[in-house]
């Protein structure tokens, strides 16, 4: 399997979004790694999405797994985010984690689902992965609009308990804007579990963002190219966009 479907594994994005990270702010989670009750989380993906939502968590005191092909070439990045940070193989991501973020180029999702299925089976899988038809291919950007795009993850991902999330704006920017003063930034989320959409919504308050939450079908109005993506907006503002009542 090519390797260029995998992961973004090159030390260069792990210091660029190590840099970016650390330059975020969080004061009230101060001493939030020895706090309980959190949940296990394993990236796949060590790229600027993955290190910098991943990083986010394990700033709110959750333990995280990042993981890619080359799990050798996490070591800079783990080392800067203290011992609840861990790198590991993609394999050892699934078994460690409650939750999975797919921090992945969307071509790689099929293949994950054919190399590791099984082990996608309920798991809550957060889905950040946008469909461009000159990386990912034209007949899988047709999938994903003809389906819909979460809708597509989840038919990859059978058993999974998929919510789209972080996928409509750049890692930059949930970098700058976490735990922002007043009105925090809202995440625009799709899902269908109950259970999954509950968890991943309080992992987005624990990153430091408002969690809005549309059915998986609607996925498709936040994704690459979608009426809300790139909408830098309040919960307020963001329920009003989707036609949200309250």
């Amino acid at each position: 399997m090519a390797s260029s479907l995998f992961y973004l594994s090159r030390r260069r994005l792990f210091v660029t979004s190590a840099t970016v990270l650390a330059a975020v702010t969080l004061p009230r989670f101060a001493n939030a790694q020895t706090a309980t009750l959190k949940t296990k989380i394993g990236v796949i993906g060590a790229g600027h999405i993955g290190s910098t939502i991943g990083g986010l968590w394990v700033k709110a005191g959750h333990p995280v797994l990042f993981s890619s092909r080359h799990p050798d070439e996490l070591k800079s990045l783990v080392e800067g985010m203290g011992p609840l940070a861990k790198a590991g193989s993609v394999g050892e991501a699934l078994d460690f984690s409650e939750v999975i973020l797919i921090a992945v180029p969307y071509k790689a999702i099929p293949d994950l689902a054919k190399e590791y299925g099984p082990k996608f089976a309920n798991k809550i899988v957060i889905d950040p992965a946008n469909a461009v038809a000159r990386r990912d291919g034209e007949e899988l950007l047709a999938e994903t609009k003809e389906k819909g795009i979460g809708i597509t993850t989840e038919s990859y991902l059978k058993g999974a308990h998929v919510v789209r999330a972080f996928n409509s704006m750049s890692y930059a920017t949930f970098a700058r804007e976490a735990h922002r003063p007043g009105d925090l930034m809202a995440i625009p989320m799709a899902g269908d579990d109950p259970r999954a959409v509950d968890v991943a919504s309080q992992l987005v308050r624990d990153a430091g963002f408002d969690p809005v939450v549309v059915p998986l079908q609607r996925a498709q109005e936040f994704a690459q190219g979608g009426p809300i993506y790139g909408q830098q907006l309040t919960a307020k503002e963001l329920r009003a966009r989707f036609g949200l009542s309250k």
